[in-house]
């Protein structure tokens, strides 16, 4: 079972003058749940995705996870590349505010990009319509990436809480801009949901043994989890860190 996959935005903004808040810096992303299987890849049983405040649980046709504590909001369509025989989940982020559901939850209206997974490629949109962009993750654990940067003040105003003010034009035109109002994959949380902030990337296994029903159970011991060396002031920034807000 992988950790979350996230994209990271300079700016959540909108452009309606009235009741609108922005913020700067956003991250949203999804966890993706792997049965082992003895095969190269396994097999995608389930997908939670992270929009803002909310969490939304998906999983593909033929699955045989189901319904847990919290409702399947959707099915999980797969879809193969043009660029590889692969066949993969369909995701899609709405403009602007960047909340990342399952496709067609979201969808194109008018001009949009359409990004496809690769292993070397990272390119750049040519055009505000350019239904055609290979991307490569970036791996957040990497020396000097997102996680070594996770005690940089300049970079978080708590642990998994960017931060972020009200300079350059933030909140302009709009009803305010708010300050350190993103997170990182550590931090971020449904409120109304059992599983704690920032649990979806910590523990996985938790999260999933929550959201689904899964036929004989989750092995909850972990055989490799970045994030165990940090449990304590994870679990310390869980107990006292303000409520996500993204």
């Amino acid at each position: 079972m992988p950790g979350a996959p996230t994209i990271s935005y300079p700016r959540d903004w909108t452009d309606h003058p009235f009741f609108e808040t922005e913020h700067e810096n956003d991250g949203e992303g999804m966890l993706l749940a792997i049965e082992r299987d003895g095969s190269t890849y396994g097999i995608l049983r389930a997908a939670v995705t992270v929009a803002h405040s909310d969490h939304f649980s998906y999983i593909p046709a033929g699955s045989t996870w189901s319904t847990g504590r919290e409702s399947i909001d959707g099915t999980l369509r797969l879809q193969s590349s043009p660029h590889d025989p692969f066949l993969r989940p369909v995701t899609a982020q709405e403009a602007k505010g960047h909340g990342f559901k399952a496709h067609p939850q979201y969808q194109i209206v008018g001009d949009g990009v359409t990004y496809y997974p690769s292993s070397s490629v990272a390119e750049t949109p040519e055009h505000p319509n350019d239904r055609d962009v290979r991307y490569r993750l970036i791996d957040l654990f990497e020396p000097g990436g997102l996680w070594a940067q996770r005690d940089n003040p300049q970079l978080f105003a708590h642990l998994g809480t960017f931060a972020g003010d009200a300079s350059g034009d933030c909140g302009r035109g709009t009803w305010a801009c708010s300050t350190n109002s993103a997170n990182a994959p550590w931090g971020w949380d449904d409120g109304d949901d059992l599983p704690g902030r920032g649990e979806i990337a910590t523990d996985p296994a938790k999260l999933s043994a929550e959201y689904f029903t899964v036929p004989g159970g989750l092995a909850r011991a972990y055989t490799h989890n970045p994030y165990a060396s940090a449990a304590a002031a994870l679990a310390e920034a869980t107990r006292t860190a303000p409520p996500v807000t993204d």
